[in-house]
């Protein structure tokens, strides 16, 4: 079911100024809300007199009929999320926290605030001084996600323009009390730059957000857009990261879409199929790793690369012991990997000897050997592929990333969310695991089971192999997963079976490749339990 069909949509609030020209606003909200299946109800707090040219007159509304439509939704309409935009005032500021804590005693209720300060078609100036104390004393430590672009952060945060660094100022707005900061805008690059890169700072995941810049003159609306799909994923259950990165989606397809709407720059028009969209996925940063050339070059090349059909890798054993290899490769696998934890080794001499010994197992055949985790050990034993964790490859220094990405090995990357699948496609590896696709018990993990559908969504959105892996443990779980376009199927505690059942695992996948499964993509679900 696709979200624009939810029989009971979550419910978010936007409070915002009424843009008459139907740009920008509650109208770029309502559009935004409608491509996520969220059911909108718009507050106005500002009533703007404007076109795509500028903002010729404002009025904020009174205190008292604010009241009265905040009151209204919260005797009827609890929200999930609410989104703010223009505020016209300190005392509608005030008004709103006073709301936002009443809610609160009650149950959670995730609050997204658009610091609108300017009109960005120009004509209008917002941010007086008493209303940036309000925002800086009242609204900023209630925030869970604040979305500034550039000259924004440097307005609440009093710097002078263009001397703000967003990873300097994100740090600076957390400290005021917000959770998440995501300052929009790309502005660390040149104007010239091929990409659009935007800074998340969340406790969950950092990092920078890449797609490729889009020459439209058509973006009125982009900054309500943006921070309106974030509270509208946040309120279909997706941690904050996720929900930044559809936001990413869901606006760059909107400004793609963007269209003529009067003499000035026209509005972006945002669609539900943004979400089925590959070249709307991102890249993203390890944390705050250095954008340099190398890196830059990298994502580009991944983000322009057309979307294409995978390339079966075929079974994937995998085993922590080095005898089961040899065993493993003469059964036929063409896939297996060599997975020693660091608690069941004994000493690095015996760890060497272990994936020495392993990779002389499969010499001369066909089967492709990963080495787990111990990546510099495995390079001087002449391994030619290896797989990582998130948090392996995020623990590793900036040399020791240059070195591996040096290497020539092949890489393969786990992931179990949105923004993990984002971070392993920054690294242009040879494949990617999604997990785990049924619940399993080989580890303990927040990860709920990603299920068929968004195997099949990491399948369409990953432009590489992916790989499925968790909880299979039948030859009919394998052929699912070949159906929905896996490349490859992980099998880990299958393999305790007696090895006659190997040939029908193999014939199972060969069954899966040749019954793809067809029809619509659906939409993702959240991944943390």
């Amino acid at each position: 079911m696709t979200w624009t069909q939810d029989p009971a949509p979550p419910i978010v609030w936007s409070i915002a100024g009424n843009d008459s020209g139907g740009g920008a606003g509650l109208s770029a909200d309502a559009r935004m809300a409608a491509a996520f299946g969220v059911h909108l109800c718009p507050v106005v707090s500002t009533l703007t007199a404007q076109n795509s040219q500028g903002v010729q007159s404002l009025w904020p509304v009174p205190i008292e009929q604010l009241r009265a439509q905040l009151q209204a939704l919260a005797s009827d309409l609890r929200p999930c999320a609410i989104k703010t935009g223009l505020l016209g005032s300190a005392a509608q500021i005030e008004l709103l926290c006073e709301v936002v804590d009443q809610l609160r005693r009650v149950g959670p209720v995730a609050l997204f605030v658009d610091p609108v300060l300017s009109a960005s078609a120009g004509g209008a100036d917002f941010g007086h001084e008493a209303l940036l104390r309000a925002y800086r004393e009242q609204l900023l430590p209630r925030a869970d996600l604040i979305t500034p672009n550039r000259r924004e952060a440097e307005r609440l945060l009093g710097l002078a323009t263009g001397t703000g660094e967003s990873q300097a100022m994100a740090a600076a707005l957390q400290a005021l009390g917000a959770a998440s900061i995501c300052i929009t805008g790309g502005d660390e690059l040149p104007a010239a730059h091929e990409l659009a890169i935007d800074w998340l700072d969340s406790p969950l995941a950092s990092g920078y957000l890449a797609l490729p810049r889009l020459p439209s003159t058509h973006h009125h609306g982009t900054g309500c857009s943006f921070t309106s799909a974030a509270a509208a994923a946040s309120a279909r259950g997706f941690a904050m990261p996720d929900a930044v990165l559809l936001a990413k989606m869901a606006t760059w397809c909107a400004v793609r879409d963007g269209y003529a709407a009067g003499a000035g720059a026209g509005p972006v028009r945002a669609l539900g199929d943004f979400v089925t969209e590959p070249r709307a996925m991102p890249v993203m940063s390890f944390g705050a790793e250095a954008l340099d050339a190398s890196t830059l070059a990298r994502w580009t090349e991944v983000l322009q690369r057309e979307p294409r059909a995978q390339t079966p890798l075929g079974l994937y054993a995998i085993t922590e012991r080095v005898e089961r290899v040899a065993e493993l490769a003469a059964a036929g696998l063409p896939q297996i990997q060599l997975r020693i934890k660091r608690e069941q080794v004994r000493d690095e001499q015996a760890l060497r000897a272990a994936i020495e010994a392993a990779v002389q197992a499969v010499a001369g055949c066909p089967t492709r050997l990963w080495i787990n985790d111990h990546w510099q050990i495995a390079l001087t034993a002449e391994a030619q592929a290896l797989h990582l964790g998130q948090e392996d490859w995020a623990a590793l220094s900036p040399n020791e990333r240059k070195t591996l990405l040096a290497s020539g090995a092949l890489l393969g990357l786990s992931s179990h969310s949105l923004w993990e699948l984002a971070r392993a496609r920054g690294l242009a590896p040879h494949y990617i695991a999604c997990g785990p696709v049924w619940p399993t018990t080989t580890k303990s993990m927040p990860w709920q089971a990603q299920g068929m559908d968004n195997l099949a969504w990491w399948v369409h959105m990953a432009g590489c192999p992916v790989v499925a892996i968790g909880g299979i443990l039948t030859p009919e779980q394998v052929q699912a997963c070949a159906e929905q376009g896996a490349a490859a199927v992980c099998l880990v505690r299958a393999l305790e079976q007696e090895p006659k059942q190997l040939p029908l695992f193999q014939a199972a996948f060969e069954q899966g490749l040749n019954r793809p499964v067809e029809g619509a993509i659906q939409p993702p679900h959240p991944a943390l339990i």
